[in-house]
Formats: C-alpha cells, structure tokens, sequence
C-alpha cells in the first residue's frame, strides 16, 4: 500500500471553524516572518524558509499559497512559479533554474511547482531518460541536505485530490470563462495517465522523504481543510526550528484601540 493510499480524502472543516483556524494560523505566520525577518524580536535575521507546492492539477495549490501569503508584506515573500523548462534551462543541470529564487537568511520563497518535475512529469512523458530520472531522487535528497544544512526551512507539500474530484473541478472551471484559461488540453492528458502518476507519485513520497525535508501530504477534497492544514504546517515547522535556536516566540500584547 503506497503512501497515497493511506490518506484519509473524506476529512472536512465546517465553515466558522475553518475560518478561525486560518485566521488563527495567518495571524501566527505573519509574527513569525517579521521574527524570521528580523522585523521582530532581537532584530537577528533568522533561517530562509522554503515552502515546495507539488499536487495533482487543481488540487488547490494556488488557493493554499495565496492564503498562506495574503497577511504577509509582499516584499517579505517571493512566489516563484515553474512550468516545463526553457530551451537554454535545458543546457544546464536540471537544479540550475531553481537556484535564483531560493531564499536567504531572512527570506521566505514559496514554490508552485519545483525539481520535483524530473521525477514525476519529466518521467512519466519521457521528458527525461530513466537514467536521468532514476538518479535524480539521489540529487534531490543532496540538494535539499545542502540547504537544510546551510540553515534553510524546507516545508514540503503534495496536495492529494480524488479523481472524482478532480473531475468535478475541472468541468467547474470548463464552465466558468473567468476561470477556463486554468484548464488546458495537458491537463485531460495527464488524468488520462494518473496510474503512471500515481506510481511516480508514490516513488517520490518514499525516495525522496528525509528528517530534513519530510513530505506532509495534505488531503485536498476539502480546500477549506487543505487550507488550514497548509498555513498551521508551515507555522509548526518554523516555531520547531525558531525554538531550537532559542528564540523566544512570545508575541507582543496588541494595545487595545479603546484604551487611552
């Protein structure tokens, strides 16, 4: 039994509950990126932090990552988006076109899309030779040691969506002309081969899930639940390591606007 299959795709939030848990979690990451920042707290610029999107088309990638960024200062955060690489990407090593958005210390970066094409989409269209594929997990796991030992924050996510539902919404977003342009022909395609991915898919969480950068899978049926869980991941696996440098997380009391 794959990784994927032990994903429970029927949990929910009820609205007001899911509304105050990610207000709660936002208000949370907001404090901790001026920390990180050194807005906040002893002015020390702390850790990069690098937030890794990966998912089935319309899992809910976009929605997660702008609810996760909305309380933030845009100049606080980079939101970089990767598609199929360029023909001068295609010279260098596979790595080479992600290394100028990854944070520095005091930096944050989320990623829709990332290295991770290599195994899954590189793989499954044979965009990329078995050989190449098949030594990528090493490199990857390398890739991600170097960084985290460097100091980086690596919070990982596959945003796990039934087929059933992923059906319902691209013939939603096939209704809709404001949002038609999110759903193409490459995406048909690649349903149309979800056993191959799911096979890579599976490949990815095993090889490639390390104690410096664990994958969390997020059940996604329930966007309002994949949201919650997306924003309260990130600011557990900040507080851990902020914690573990001895930063004192207390926040500030907020004057009250009534009080002279």
């Amino acid at each position: 039994m794959s990784r994927l299959d032990q994903v429970d795709l029927t949990v929910t939030l009820p609205k007001k509950e899911a509304a105050d848990r990610l207000d709660a979690a936002q208000r949370r990451l907001l404090y901790l990126r001026l920390v990180l920042g050194g807005q906040l707290g002893d002015h020390r610029l702390g850790p990069p932090l690098c937030v890794v999107f990966e998912g089935w088309d319309a899992s809910g990638k976009g929605g997660a990552i702008k609810r996760l960024v909305h309380p933030l200062d845009p100049r606080h955060v980079r939101v970089a988006q990767f598609a199929a690489p360029t023909h001068d990407e295609k010279r260098h090593h596979f790595l080479w076109r992600f290394w100028r958005v990854l944070p520095g210390w005091g930096g944050m970066a989320v990623l829709d899309r990332s290295w991770y094409g290599r195994v899954l989409v590189e793989r499954v269209e044979n965009f990329a030779t078995e050989e190449q594929w098949s030594r990528a997990y090493g490199e990857i796991v390398e890739f991600e040691e170097t960084l985290a030992a460097e100091g980086m924050i690596l919070v990982k996510f596959w945003m796990h969506l039934s087929p059933e539902e992923q059906l319902r919404r691209f013939e939603s977003r096939a209704r809709d002309p404001l949002r038609s342009w999110k759903l193409t022909d490459e995406d048909w395609r690649n349903r149309e081969k979800r056993p191959g991915y799911e096979a890579a898919v599976a490949d990815l969480l095993d090889r490639t899930d390390h104690p410096r950068g664990p994958w969390h899978v997020v059940p996604s049926d329930d966007k309002r639940y994949a949201r919650v869980a997306v924003a309260e991941t990130v600011c557990a696996a900040v507080e851990a390591e902020l914690r573990a440098r001895g930063y004192d997380l207390t926040e500030p009391a907020v004057p009250d606007p009534d009080v002279d």
